[in-house]
């Protein structure tokens, strides 16, 4: 029996959508939980800027080593099963983190979490798709919210065990801990989003994170060759602006910790509020996200994005005091909130392109930038500083900005 997905449900059926929202925030709270400790690492291996920049991309290169393999395993296996291995393989390898002896092999552990990620990540949106399509109402900006959400509860609970707790026992109950809120999010939408084995829930939604060879074969030749012809004046300014916005985001990630310590003069023990500071605002602006769009349109969205991000940059490179450079960190994140799902969009939509096409196109891009922004700011910071390397926050904002109206819908609004 193969999947059908169910046009609609009742208004009193609402596990599918909190148990995609618990996955979501399970995610968060899985990467977070590690963040608030990378001041502490950096400082316990003796690296420069440099050094850590290169070392904290190695999540990136793993996720881009990755690339087809989620889909695939998502397709075979089903969407349920890919993320309960995917999140308890993730929990060992981020407890890892407090086992490794030098930095080598915390590179090697942070290449295994970013390798696994995605297997989770392509999961849990083909099920956010298929229970918002079947609800038939928009709800991916507040699950998206709820990955933020995840996210700054296990940042604040982690720069409070940074004082408190060590670091082996911190890790270890922040993966148990994410571990069952996703296996709760998988036993609250049960089995039916599954489909069979070796037959996909929905395959064209796995196509989008899938293999490109595969989708180039399946198309007509006028339907590549018009393609061929959109893809450059059309995709490239779509990544530009999904590259600038996930750099914002690595920011909160790998830097916001370590700059609040290096820069803002923040203890290394409360350094963590910065990222959860980031996640909040994040959370906010995405929750707010879907009334913005559709009142003001998602160019418009976007450039007030792009503005916030710039602003908030200027604040975190000019701020003398903490509190204030925690509020250009607020800003910044508020404004990158909305960014890269409006990208996804516009890119589904481009003329002459199937939907998975655009969207595989700048998603490939974007971790390309993702895994380019921590290097680069490492770089920066080692020749300059890093309060001067942070302006990168604004450079993103302006590009954000400027392309902005790529984002406007090739058909008229109505």
């Amino acid at each position: 029996m193969t999947y059908e997905p169910r046009k609609s449900y009742s208004s009193n059926s609402l596990s599918p959508i909190g148990g995609v929202a618990l996955l979501f925030a399970s995610n968060g709270m899985m990467i977070a939980g590690m963040l608030p400790w990378y001041p502490m690492l950096k400082s316990r291996f003796t690296l420069d800027d440099s050094l850590f920049g290169l070392l904290v991309a190695c999540v990136a290169v793993g996720s881009l080593l990755s690339m087809g393999l989620p889909a695939r395993l998502v397709r075979g296996q089903g969407p349920r099963s890919s993320i309960v291995w995917g999140t308890l393989l993730m929990s060992l390898a981020v407890q890892s983190v407090a086992l490794v002896p030098s930095a080598w092999f915390l590179a090697i552990v942070l290449l295994a979490v970013g390798f696994l990620d995605p297997f989770v990540d392509v999961a849990q949106n083909v099920l956010g798709v298929q229970v918002e399509e079947a609800f038939g109402r928009s709800v991916m900006s507040s699950w998206h919210a709820c990955w933020s959400l995840g996210a700054a509860a296990s940042g604040f609970v982690g720069t409070w065990a940074v004082g408190h707790v060590p670091l082996a026992a911190h890790l270890a109950g922040n993966s148990v801990l994410s571990f069952l809120v996703a296996a709760l999010g998988c036993v609250m939408l049960g089995s039916r989003w599954d489909g069979q084995p070796g037959q996909p829930a929905d395959s064209r939604l796995t196509d989008a994170a899938g293999d490109p060879a595969t989708r180039q074969s399946e198309s007509d030749p006028d339907s590549r060759s018009l393609g061929a012809k959109t893809a450059v004046g059309r995709v490239f300014p779509l990544a530009l602006i999904a590259m600038s916005a996930i750099g914002v985001e690595e920011i909160a990630n790998s830097w916001a910790a370590l700059s609040a310590h290096e820069v803002a003069g923040i203890p290394v023990e409360r350094a963590g509020v910065a990222l959860t500071v980031m996640f909040v605002a994040q959370c906010v602006g995405r929750f707010v996200g879907d009334p913005m769009i559709n009142r003001l349109g998602r160019e418009n969205v976007a450039r007030i994005g792009g503005a916030s991000i710039a602003l908030g940059g200027i604040i975190v490179i000019m701020a003398a005091a903490p509190s204030l450079w925690l509020v250009g960190l607020a800003v910044a994140g508020f404004g990158c909130a909305t960014i890269v799902p409006s990208t996804f969009v516009a890119a589904a939509a481009i003329p002459g392109l199937r939907k998975g096409e655009g969207i595989t196109i700048v998603s490939w891009l974007m971790r390309v930038g993702f895994l380019a922004t921590s290097p680069l700011i490492g770089l920066v910071s080692t020749a300059t500083s890093l309060r001067v390397a942070l302006g990168i926050l604004v450079l993103a904002g302006i590009t954000i900005f400027i392309f902005s109206r790529r984002l406007a819908p090739t058909v008229p609004r109505v």
